[in-house]
Formats: C-alpha cells, sequence, structure tokens
C-alpha cells in the first residue's frame, strides 16, 4: 500500500501545484460547486413550500371536520341525547388534538424554509465572491505574460470562425509565401 500512498500523495501535490499556478481554475470548480448547492438549497425550499401547503390544506380539512362535529354536539344536546353529544365531543377534541399536531409541523417546516431561503442567500453571496475572485484572477493571468496561460481556454467552442479568424488568414498567406518561395527556388534551379 505504501506504493499507492506515494502516488497518491504525488498526484494531489502536482494537483496543488497546478491549481496554485492556474487558481482561475480552482475559483471555477468552486464556483460550480456553489452553483450545484444552490440548486439544492432551491430544490429543499420547494419541498418543503410543498408539504407547507399540504399541511395547510389538512389543517383545513380537520377544521371543517371540527366544524361539522361541534354542530353535532349542539344538536345532540338540543335533541337531550347525552350519549351522542359525549361521543360527538370526544371526536371533536380528538379532532382539536390532530390539528394541533398538524399546525406544529407545519410551524417547523416554515421554519425549515427559513433556514433554507437563509442558506442559499449564503450560498449565492459566497457564489458572487468567488465569481469577482476569480474574475480578479483571470484579470491578473491576461496581465502577466505568463507563457504558460493560453488565451482562449474559458472560451466558448462555439466563437471560432475559420473564413473571420485572423489568424487562419495570416497562417494561410504564410503558408502560401512559403510555396511560392519553394516554387521560385525549384524554378531557379
Amino acid at each position: 500500500m505504501g506504493l499507492f500512498d506515494d502516488l497518491d500523495r504525488f498526484l494531489e501535490e502536482q494537483l496543488d501545484e497546478f491549481l496554485r499556478k492556474n487558481p482561475h481554475l480552482e475559483f471555477q470548480a468552486l464556483e460550480e460547486q456553489l452553483k450545484e448547492q444552490e440548486r439544492d438549497a432551491q430544490k429543499i425550499i420547494t419541498e418543503l413550500q410543498l408539504e407547507e401547503k399540504s399541511l395547510q390544506d389538512e389543517i383545513l380539512a380537520i377544521a371543517r371536520d371540527i366544524q361539522t362535529w361541534h354542530s353535532r354536539v349542539s344538536k345532540a344536546q338540543t335533541a337531550n341525547r347525552p350519549d351522542l353529544a359525549k361521543a360527538a365531543q370526544e371526536r371533536e377534541a380528538a379532532l382539536l388534538r390532530q390539528g394541533n399536531q398538524v399546525w406544529g409541523q407545519m410551524q417547523g417546516v416554515k421554519n425549515r424554509i427559513v433556514q433554507a431561503q437563509e442558506l442559499l442567500q449564503q450560498v449565492k453571496a459566497k457564489r458572487q465572491e468567488v465569481a469577482t475572485q476569480s474574475s480578479q484572477a483571470k484579470a491578473e493571468r491576461y496581465t502577466t505574460n505568463d507563457s504558460s496561460y493560453t488565451v482562449g481556454w474559458d472560451r466558448g467552442a462555439n466563437n471560432y470562425s475559420r473564413s473571420s479568424d485572423p489568424l487562419e488568414a495570416e497562417f494561410q498567406k504564410w503558408e502560401l509565401d512559403a510555396e511560392l518561395e519553394e516554387m521560385k527556388k525549384n524554378l531557379n534551379s
């Protein structure tokens, strides 16, 4: 296992060295991680909001049932049916306990939504900070004439057009001049 540990350590050192020389890539990776965390936080918020809506609907249904049983208690008492009135009161009390439980669950979900929204704001702020640092690192790379940096590594692949590329035109001219020189040499020989 010592060989694999040494190889692993060597590769980590090489990666660290590479990232030190190319901090813009490290910022880019960090920014991607933060985007993923932002998507996850937004997904959690959406799921919690759906759960909150479901609990609200459940509370409303329980409230309607409580109203029904409350009126049944009154009807049974008016009709002088204490057996039915007592059973209806017990059902009403059970529904009130159930409603209180669901209300507590909904409050817990609301608290979790607030926490998730705070987390989302923190992630957004951190992503903005990393984007700023990434831009600064790129600007520093452009201003230093570092020969290990290739301009265009981070540009989209669809930006290249052979017909409007000045570098392509320059190479074609150079290659054509070289061919003409070669033909002149062959004719003079």
